[in-house]
């Protein structure tokens, strides 16, 4: 049980052309393919990243369409975290019309800037398939959506094929200006005394509009499973949209299932509460959506993540991002819609 000293890093590095030559038309593809096999009772942290090498620079149409394969064997603990940062950074402020948006002499406005956006037209498409096939094998997976690719869908399917098995499955989504995100899971359950936790994060600003998909799947087969399922959505304009679906398809008669969904804008409540303690709304602002995703960021190996006060770190890299879909005034601050 000793902790891992070093996680296994690959990175997609992305160049702005994609390594295609600038003067012709047209846009590059990439398929990368990757496979993982966690051995009997081994142990390992796998990140894997997909970056820009250069941000907010004329780039050709890109298509990114990754595969990756996890096995995991007897007694094997894998932790698995895949970060998607391509794409730059999507404009701010898309969500406002015209007589909202005070613009000065020759500027342009958000939606114009943002529909010309070069990687507007970037696709990223991210498969993960997961296939616990020993006893006592444990799989704990983190995905992070953070980029602004125009269209991003990322897709994790894990078998759980053999007695007392475990799953962990946390996400988290961030879409602004014009992007459409899609984020995709299935917790299939075949094999009895198996267990499964599954959270999934969204935050959708200006008129982007992002869907979660969720399904777990217990088999006649599959007694005495534990499996809980959650997926929490804050939408950070009045614009923003979200479809989320959680599903339980419940063939066994001895399990514990549990599942929900919210969709809700920031909460006057706890704004309400930061700033009784003396905080301005603006920093209380920040500090839920901060919070908010800190949980699942918590989960990825801290070698990459970084603190606070590390720009090279995913969360200094998550709150920038963050702080470009910050809402201004009292926007998309009302209620909460909860289904379970």
């Amino acid at each position: 049980d000793a902790p891992l000293l070093k996680p296994v890093l690959l990175v997609h590095a992305v160049t702005p052309n994609g390594g295609a030559d600038p003067s012709k038309e047209g846009g590059v593809a990439c398929h990368p393919r990757t496979l993982v096999i966690g051995g009997e009772a081994s142990r390992v942290s796998l990140v894997q990243m997909c970056i820009d090498l250069e941000e907010d620079v004329d780039t050709k149409p890109k298509l990114y369409n990754g595969y990756t394969q996890i096995y995991v064997r007897e007694k094997a603990n894998v932790k698995h975290s895949y970060l998607e940062e391509t794409g730059g950074i999507p404009t701010s402020r898309v969500e406002y019309s015209d007589d909202e948006f005070e613009l000065a002499p020759g500027e342009e406005r958000p939606r114009d800037i943002e529909a010309k956006r070069p990687a507007l037209k970037d696709l990223h498409l991210e498969t993960v398939d997961v296939q616990i096939t020993g006893a006592d094998g444990a799989y704990h997976g983190t995905l992070l959506s953070l980029g602004g690719s125009g269209r991003v869908r990322m897709a994790l399917s894990t078998s759980l094929l053999t007695e007392n098995a475990h799953a962990t499955v946390n996400g988290f989504s961030l879409a602004g200006g014009a992007q459409r995100t899609d984020m995709r899971t299935n917790i299939h359950h075949i094999a009895q005394g198996a267990t499964s936790r599954q959270a999934q994060k969204t935050m959708v600003g200006g008129r982007a509009f992002s869907t979660f998909r969720g399904r777990i799947r217990v088999e006649q087969s599959a007694q005495q499973t534990d499996s809980e399922q959650l997926a929490r959505t804050i939408l950070l304009s009045d614009k923003a949209k979200m479809w989320a679906t959680p599903s339980l398809e419940i063939i066994a008669d001895d399990v514990k299932c549990t599942h929900g969904a919210t969709v809700s804008d920031l909460s006057e409540e706890e704004l309400f509460y930061l700033r009784s303690r003396g905080l301005d709304r603006t920093t209380a602002r920040n500090m839920l959506m901060y919070a908010f995703v800190e949980e699942v960021n918590a989960c990825i190996d801290p070698i990459v993540m970084g603190g606070y006060n590390d720009p090279a770190g995913i969360r200094q890299r998550t709150i920038r991002r963050l702080q470009n879909l910050v809402p201004l005034g009292d926007r998309a601050i009302k209620g909460e819609f909860q289904s379970s």
